[in-house]
């Protein structure tokens, strides 16, 4: 690959996907994309870009895309946002939404769904709570393919060994020869939807809380930044934030504060100010240009 042919495919992947690669990542690239140049018959990696560059094959675009997007994910992964979840989230949310009994989970990084159907079995755990609640858990994601196998809700012995409790699994999971599938009543749980979060995700409407871990890492300061803006149009005054324990708000925003103590999640500034009484600050010179993101 040329120094031409990976500076076209660090643009088109930044502007397709929001993903930045960095100058020593060419071996990445390379090793990822040569099995699309063999499957699709172009040959060379060479071939391959020139398709891109001439534009029209959305499915190799699509390939492209794929192919280069980490899609790691397991159960119950990290642990801590799912503890904030059940004994800070969820018990706020009970008491303010006790009127309409109502709350509505996004997961923007969905993946293979292990994410979403964790949330789902959180919520199923703490059912005797909530009588007469209607929740709802949406994930989405950039990936069509990740997002059916999460629509089949079935997992290598492998998959459920990360993370998930022998306890849930017995629970909530099927044995299928030598696979696992969660049940038919926790699959009807979760929505899923294809979204590129570079695009404009308001008809998806407001949530309650928003997952959204491990995806900023990816992109650069000013698509951070954006993304982390139009997340906080997506929630109420008293809504959640949740990023991944390496991601920050801090210089990027001022939409959102850290929840003192709680690792990885948020609230909006709204939430601060009347919980202590204290008026808005002065606003956050966020760097690099205007803000927005998944």
């Amino acid at each position: 690959m040329t120094p031409g042919e990976f500076d076209f495919l660090k643009t088109f992947l930044k502007t397709r996907s929001g993903l930045v690669l960095s100058n020593d990542k060419q071996y990445l690239v390379e090793s990822r994309l040569q099995p699309i140049a063999r499957s699709s018959k172009l040959e060379t990696l060479s071939a391959v870009i020139q398709t891109l560059q001439r534009g029209g094959n959305r499915a190799l675009e699509t390939e492209v895309i794929e192919a280069m997007t980490t899609n790691e994910s397991f159960f119950f992964r990290d642990k801590t946002p799912f503890d904030h979840f059940k004994e800070t989230m969820l018990p706020a949310l009970l008491e303010a939404r006790s009127t309409r009994r109502q709350i509505k989970v996004w997961c923007a990084a969905a993946s293979t769904g292990q994410e979403p159907y964790s949330l789902g079995i959180c919520l199923k755990e703490e059912a005797a709570k909530m009588p007469g609640w209607r929740t709802r858990v949406l994930g989405t994601d950039l990936s069509q393919e990740v997002l059916e196998k999460a629509k089949t809700g079935l997992y290598s012995q492998f998959e459920v060994q990360r993370g998930l409790p022998i306890q849930m699994l017995l629970k909530y999971f099927d044995q299928k020869g030598d696979m696992w599938q969660i049940n038919a009543a926790m699959r009807a749980m979760i929505e899923w939807k294809q979204l590129n979060l570079l695009e404009n995700f308001t008809h998806l409407g407001e949530f309650d809380i928003v997952f959204c871990r491990n995806v900023l890492i990816y992109f650069d300061q000013t698509t951070k930044s954006e993304i982390l803006g139009r997340l906080s149009k997506t929630l109420p005054d008293d809504g959640y934030l949740v990023l991944g324990a390496a991601e920050t708000v801090v210089g990027l925003t001022d939409a959102f504060k850290p929840v003192p103590g709680k690792r990885g999640l948020f609230q909006k500034k709204q939430a601060f100010q009347a919980a202590t009484g204290t008026p808005a600050g002065p606003r956050l010179a966020v760097g690099g240009g205007a803000g927005f993101r998944r």
